[in-house]
């Protein structure tokens, strides 16, 4: 399977790194606007270099695309059409006109679109998952320090989203009620965010910043029988029950066996595995696109709080 690479800026060159790597497929090329940037990248990686999308068109059966989110629509839309299946990295779009014109090209062109939610991949999370039953409480920080990309959005659509999927897909509803506070720091825009979303058996309160001095990605998940802690950066677990005895309760706890792995290779393979079978089995258009609705509503209660 013949797959391109469509900008390579921080994240993107991860991706042709993984294309490259990835059993399966073969990395046709890397497109970027900045001819330097992508020659650099091919080079690395032993391919070709293209700055016009026009180039692959036709030589390649699909594309992970990494463009700024402002650009999304334009270059997916161009790629759908040409009859090329698509991995696009998250947010699916800015705006939800914009997310449901690529879910209408999509199917028009019977292709398929993808959307990096890449923490979906996180063995970690995996893992939990298999004992994640009706939660009741999460609570999840993701915290790093601040970095040039992403600018064009807030930290909600920059890292945020990544935790309002996982809690829309472990909770299986949207929320009721949204709440938020957030706060410009070294942008214009909303650099640190506070969320709380209700549901109907269960909260959760979600915490990004771009602006935090070490890098943080924690998540604690509280139901009836188990508190579940997990460090999506270790890749690591702890599973704590409660152990009804004689007089009183106690607490047993338990590490999760997590077997390691790059999430950007899991991902790519879910999306190989994907095109081969001509479904989408993790992280569609249609559930990326309830997490952008969330996401830009927490935005509007954040802008309200300034």
């Amino acid at each position: 399977m013949k797959i391109a690479v469509i900008g390579v800026g921080s994240i993107g060159k991860e991706h042709a790194r993984v294309a490259a790597e990835t059993a399966g497929c073969e990395l046709y090329g890397v497109v970027d606007t900045s001819s330097d940037r992508a020659q650099a990248v091919a080079e690395k990686n032993h391919t070709k270099y293209f700055s016009d999308l026009e180039m692959i068109l036709g030589k390649v059966d699909a594309a992970v695309i990494a463009v700024p989110t402002d650009r999304h629509r334009q270059v997916t839309t161009r790629l759908l059409e040409a009859g090329i299946d698509c991995l696009l990295e998250k947010p699916i779009a800015g705006t939800l006109s914009d997310a449901d014109s690529l879910i209408e090209t999509a199917a028009k062109h019977g292709r398929l679109l993808q959307i990096g939610h890449l923490e979906r991949f996180n063995p970690a999370l995996q893992a939990a998952q298999r004992i994640i039953n009706q939660p009741r409480f999460i609570e999840i920080h993701r915290l790093g320090s601040f970095v040039p990309r992403s600018l064009d959005i807030d930290v909600v659509l920059d890292l945020m989203i990544h935790d309002i999927d996982i809690v829309l897909t472990l909770v299986g509803e949207m929320p009721m009620d949204v709440r938020a506070v957030g706060v410009p720091i070294l942008t214009k825009r909303i650099d640190i965010c506070n969320a709380r979303m209700e549901f109907s058996k269960c909260v959760a309160n979600v915490t990004a910043s771009r602006v935090y001095r070490d890098k943080v990605r924690k998540v604690r998940i509280f139901q009836n029988d188990a508190y579940i802690s997990l460090d999506y950066k270790a890749q690591a677990g702890e599973v704590y029950r409660l152990v009804h005895g004689k007089e009183l309760p106690g607490i047993s706890a338990g590490r999760l066996e997590v077997v390691r792995e790059e999430p950007l290779k899991l991902q790519l393979r879910a999306f190989l595995e994907a095109v081969s079978i001509r479904r989408v089995t993790s992280c569609t258009a249609e559930q990326a696109r309830r997490a952008l609705q969330i996401a830009l509503e927490i935005v509007e209660r954040a802008q309200k709080s300034l």
